[in-house]
C-alpha cells in the first residue's frame, strides 16, 4: 500500500501564489529595513543546545526542539546513569529527562533569532563595527501546541541594533513598525512598557525576587483574564496581599501622559522604577515630535515572557482583525555577556510573516498584483509560429516583462485557460497570416479586447499597458 503523503502538524506547505504573496511581505519588509541603513546576516537553523537553553525562561526552553545526535548515539548512552536517575526521581521525571537528554542531543532548532544574533556578535566581533545594525529573515521553530496563527515552523523578520545605549534606536524602531504596517496597508497600534517598570512595581509590593513569575504570568492577561492571572500568580507563591496590591497599578487608566503620572507617584520609592518611568517619558517625547504618539499605547501588563529584556518592550496588534501578536521586541542590555562579551546593550523588534499573512488574507488586503508572475503568454500554433514569437519573447524578458511560452501546440481554449487560471493579463497570438503580415494580436485578458500590433512595437506596447 502507498504510503499517504503528509507534513508534521504545525507546519505547512505553500502553492506559488501563497509564496508570492509572502513574498510581497517579505519583500516590503526588507525594503523598510534597508532604508533605515540596516544589513542582512544568516545564522545556521541549528544551534548548540548551550546556546539555546536558559535564554528564554522555563516555559520558552520546553518549546525549544532537540535534534538527536547523528550515528549510533544510543551505544553511547550510560543505562547505569540513566538506571540511577530512574531509582532517584522521587515521583519526578525531570533528573531522568536531564541526564538523558545531555547524552543523545547536543544541539537544537533555534527558537529565535535574537539569541543567535547575540552568539553572531560575540563570535564575530572582531569583524563588526559597532553599533552594528542587521536585518535577518529566517525561519524558527517552536515545539507548541498548533493552532490558529500559532505555528510550529514560522518566519520571523528581525531588526536589531547592538552596541548603542541611545533610546534614538528605540523611537527609530517604532518609525519602523509605522513605515512597515503603513505599505502594508494594516492598521496597527502599538504597545509600550519597560521592563525596569515591572521591575518597580514588583519591588512596591514586596515581592521584588518574583519578577519573573510576575511578567511570565501578566503577560498573558489578554489571552486568560485577570481571574487566571491572579491565580497563577496565587500559585506561583506570591502572598494574596501582594496581588491585591497588584490590581490597581496594572489597570491604571487614561492616556500615555497620565498614566506616566500616576506611575511617578506610585513608584517614587523604586529607583529602577523611576528609571523605566524616565526612559519611556523620554522615547514618547521623541515619538511626538514624528506624530508616532496616536499609534503609541502604554500598557503596563505588557511584559513579554522572555527573561533577555532589560528596558523598552514593544508590541504590535492589528486593529481589524482578531489576531495575536503580529510583532515585537525590546531592549536587552547584556545578552551577548552570556556568550564572554559583557555590558554590550542591544535593542530590536521581531515582524512576524505568518501573522501578518493571515492578517492580510482576512481583510483582503493582498495587492491584485501579488497573484501575477507572468505578464504576457505566448499561444503555441506550432513550430513555425513558435520561431516568430522566440525572439520577441526574449525582448520583453529583457525588458523584465516576465513571458511565457506555452510549451504544447494544443487547443486554443486549453491555452487561454492556462491564462485565465495563472491570471496572466495579456496573451499574444501568432498565426501564420498574422506572421506573414509582420503583425500580431494582443488580446487583454481581464478586458476580453484584443489588437493588432507590429512585432517590433510589441515591446513598447506591452511596457506601456504593464505600467498604468
Amino acid at each position: 500500500m502507498a504510503q499517504k503523503p503528509s507534513i508534521p502538524k504545525g507546519t505547512r506547505d505553500f502553492n506559488p501564489d501563497q509564496m508570492m504573496r509572502r513574498n510581497y511581505i517579505f519583500d516590503t519588509i526588507k525594503s523598510v529595513f534597508k532604508t533605515y541603513g540596516f544589513q542582512p546576516i544568516e545564522t545556521p537553523s541549528m544551534e548548540t543546545l548551550t546556546t539555546l537553553m536558559g535564554k528564554y525562561g522555563e516555559e520558552g526552553d520546553r518549546l525549544i526542539f532537540k535534534i538527536l545526535n547523528s550515528g549510533d548515539f544510543s551505544s553511547k548512552v550510560k543505562w547505569n546513569e540513566l538506571h540511577e536517575s530512574i531509582e532517584d526521581i522521587s515521583g519526578s521525571s525531570q533528573k531522568l529527562s536531564k541526564s538523558l537528554t545531555s547524552q543523545i542531543t547536543e544541539k537544537a532548532l533555534r527558537y529565535d533569532l535574537t539569541v543567535p544574533f547575540a552568539r553572531f556578535v560575540v563570535q564575530h566581533r572582531n569583524d563588526l563595527t559597532f553599533p552594528f545594525k542587521r536585518y535577518q529573515i529566517q525561519p524558527v521553530w517552536r515545539a507548541d501546541r498548533p493552532q490558529k496563527g500559532r505555528y510550529r515552523e514560522f518566519f520571523q523578520c528581525d531588526v536589531d541594533v547592538i552596541g548603542s545605549n541611545s533610546l534614538l534606536n528605540e523611537l527609530e524602531l517604532l518609525q519602523i513598525i509605522r513605515d512597515v504596517f503603513s505599505s502594508l496597508n494594516i492598521n496597527a497600534s502599538i504597545k509600550l512598557n519597560n521592563r525596569k517598570i515591572l521591575a518597580g512595581i514588583a519591588e512596591i509590593i514586596g515581592q521584588a525576587e518574583k519578577i519573573i513569575d510576575i511578567t511570565v504570568a501578566i503577560d498573558k492577561l489578554d489571552k486568560i483574564g485577570l481571574e487566571k492571572v491572579n491565580e497563577e500568580l496565587i500559585n506561583k507563591g506570591l502572598p494574596k496581599e501582594a496581588v491585591d496590591k497588584l490590581q490597581p497599578i496594572i489597570q491604571l487608566s487614561g492616556d500615555n501622559t497620565a498614566k506616566l503620572n500616576q506611575l511617578k507617584e506610585i513608584l517614587q520609592d523604586s529607583e529602577v522604577g523611576l528609571k523605566g518611568i524616565s526612559e519611556m517619558q523620554i522615547i514618547i517625547d521623541l515619538a511626538e515630535k514624528l506624530d508616532l504618539n496616536n499609534l503609541i499605547q502604554l500598557d503596563l501588563t505588557l511584559a513579554r515572557g522572555l527573561n533577555y529584556y532589560t528596558g523598552a518592550i514593544i508590541e504590535v496588534k492589528a486593529l481589524d482583525v482578531q489576531m495575536g501578536s503580529i510583532c515585537g521586541g525590546g531592549r536587552y542590555d547584556d545578552l551577548t555577556g552570556i556568550f564572554g562579551l559583557p555590558d554590550v546593550s542591544g535593542v530590536g523588534i521581531s515582524f512576524g510573516a505568518d501573522r501578518i499573512y493571515d492578517v492580510l488574507e482576512q481583510s483582503n488586503g493582498f495587492p491584485a498584483e501579488t497573484s501575477q508572475a507572468t505578464k504576457v503568454l505566448f499561444v503555441n500554433f506550432g513550430s513555425e509560429e513558435i520561431s516568430a514569437c522566440l525572439p520577441v519573447a526574449s525582448q520583453l524578458r529583457s525588458s523584465g516583462i516576465a513571458t511565457e511560452i506555452y510549451p504544447d501546440s494544443v487547443k486554443m481554449k486549453k491555452q487561454l485557460n492556462y491564462a485565465n487560471s495563472h491570471s496572466i493579463p495579456f496573451v499574444v497570438l501568432a498565426g501564420g497570416e498574422e506572421i506573414n503580415n509582420s503583425v500580431m494580436t494582443i488580446k487583454n485578458m481581464n478586458e476580453g479586447s484584443q489588437v493588432s500590433i507590429a512585432i517590433e512595437e510589441i515591446p513598447e506596447y506591452l511596457k506601456a499597458r504593464l505600467s498604468d
